[in-house]
C-alpha cells in the first residue's frame, strides 16, 4: 500500500521573524490564505488516503499540527525526541510503516514547498509509484531549473533509462551542495543538471536495505526501534536510540552512496520559498516593484519588501530593503543580506535575554 511521510520539524530561521523557533514556515501562510503544511496534504490527500499520511515531527510541534490538520489522527503524528536530520526521520517512518505494512511505498515529502499544477504533480507521483516498485530503487525527484538558484542543491543526471516515455527518468550520477552564482549558472548552461527539491519514493523495505550497507549503525537502532514499535515501550526505546543516533541527511548518508537511486525530470511550478527573496516571486508588486502584504503605503520607494501584520509600514525613499513587522519584532534587512538573518539569529541565542525573540 502507498504511504505519505510528510515532515515537518524545521525551524525556517531564514523566514524570521515570522518564523519562529515553535512556529516555523510550515505553519505560516505565505501564499495565499491556506498554510504550506495545509496544502502540502491538499496536494497529496488528493491520491492517498488520510489514514495514510503520516507527519514527522518534534514535540514543540504537535499543537500547530492538531490546530491546522485535525482531520490527522494523532495515531498518524510520530514524534521525534531529538533532532538528527532527515536520515532518522525517514528511518524512523520506515520501520513505522513496515511494522503495519511489509508492502509500504513511502511517499516522503517535506511540508514547506509550494508546487503549481497538481494535476501533473499527481502525475510524476504516480509515475514514481510505478519506478520504485517495479525497479525496486530509490526514486527522487528533480525539478528542471528556470534560473542559476543558489539556494538549492542540484542533482547531475546520468543515463536515461528508456522505455518511460510519460517521464524523464536517469539514473543519477552524483548529488551536488549548493552553489555559488557561477557554478550554478555553469550547472544551468551544461543542461544536466535538476534542483533537487528533496521529494522522495521508495519501498520501505528497499529504503532500509541502504541503510543497512551505508548506515549501518543507524540501522541497528532502527531496529531496536522496529522492536518496540506498537507496544507501551515505543516512545521509551525511540528517545533511548535517537541519543545514539549522528545526525546526517538522507542525501549524504544514503543517496550519494547508492547505485540505486533514480531521479525523474519534473516541469510543474517548484519552489522552497526558504528566505524572503524567495517569497517576494509570489507577492503583489507595485508600480515601483514593491512586493507588498499587509498595510503599506510607499513614497519614492522602489524594489522593497514590505510584510506587514496589524500595523502600518510607511516607506519613503528606500530602495531594496526587506521590512517585516510582527507584534513584537520589526526587522530590517537589506535584500542582499537576506541569507544572513540565521547568522543574526546565533547571536540572539547566544544571549538569553533574547531568547524570547527566536
Amino acid at each position: 500500500m502507498n504511504y505519505a511521510v510528510i515532515m515537518c520539524g524545521g525551524s525556517g530561521s531564514r523566514f524570521w521573524p515570522k518564523s519562529r523557533k515553535n512556529f516555523p514556515k510550515q505553519f505560516l501562510a505565505t501564499v495565499g490564505n491556506r498554510t504550506m503544511i495545509q496544502l502540502t496534504v491538499d496536494r497529496i490527500n488528493k491520491f492517498i488516503p488520510l489514514g495514510n499520511i503520516y507527519m514527522v515531527t518534534n514535540k514543540s510541534h504537535v499543537h500547530n499540527i492538531n490546530n491546522q490538520l485535525p482531520e490527522i489522527d494523532d495515531s498518524n503524528i510520530l514524534i521525534e525526541p531529538l533532532i538528527k536530520e532527515t536520515a532518522a526521520c525517514i528511518g524512523y517512518s520506515a520501520v513505522k510503516l513496515l511494522k503495519q505494512d511489509k508492502d509500504a511505498v513511502m511517499i516522503v515529502l517535506p511540508s514547506d514547498h509550494y508546487i503549481q499544477d497538481e494535476r501533473e504533480f499527481m502525475r510524476i507521483i504516480m509515475q514514481g509509484l510505478d519506478i520504485a516498485i517495479r525497479n525496486n530503487c530509490l526514486v527522487t525527484m528533480g525539478v528542471k531549473p528556470t534560473r542559476p538558484e543558489t539556494a538549492y542543491g542540484y542533482i547531475e543526471t546520468g543515463k536515461k533509462i528508456e522505455g518511460l516515455e510519460e517521464v524523464s527518468v536517469y539514473k543519477v550520477k552524483r548529488f551536488t551542495e549548493k552553489p555559488n552564482k557561477e557554478k550554478a549558472q555553469e550547472f544551468i548552461e551544461k543542461g544536466t543538471y535538476l534542483w533537487n527539491s528533496g521529494m522522495f519514493i521508495w519501498k520501505a523495505s528497499a529504503l532500509l536495505e541502504q541503510y543497512k550497507v551505508f548506515l549501518p549503525d543507524m540501522y541497528e537502532c532502527l531496529m531496536n526501534i522496529s522492536e518496540a514499535v506498537d507496544t507501551e515501550y515505543e516512545a521509551e526505546i525511540v528517545e533511548q536510540e535517537y541519543a545514539k543516533i549522528d545526525g546526517i541527511s538522507i542525501d549524504y548518508g544514503i543517496l550519494e552512496k547508492s547505485n540505486s537511486v533514480y531521479v525523474m525530470e519534473t516541469n510543474f511550478v517548484w519552489d522552497d520559498i526558504g528566505s524572503w527573496t524567495a517569497l517576494e516571486r509570489y507577492l503583489d508588486k507595485d508600480d515601483n516593484g514593491n512586493s507588498k502584504k499587509g498595510i503599506v503605503r510607499t513614497l519614492d520607494s522602489r524594489n522593497n519588501i514590505l510584510y506587514g501584520d496589524k500595523r502600518l509600514i510607511a516607506a519613503v525613499g528606500v530602495e531594496d530593503l526587506i521590512v517585516v513587522e510582527t507584534e513584537d519584532i520589526i526587522l530590517v534587512c537589506k535584500k542582499d543580506r537576506d541569507q544572513d538573518i540565521k547568522q543574526l539569529l546565533k547571536s540572539l541565542a547566544a544571549e538569553p535575554e533574547y531568547e524570547v525573540y527566536i
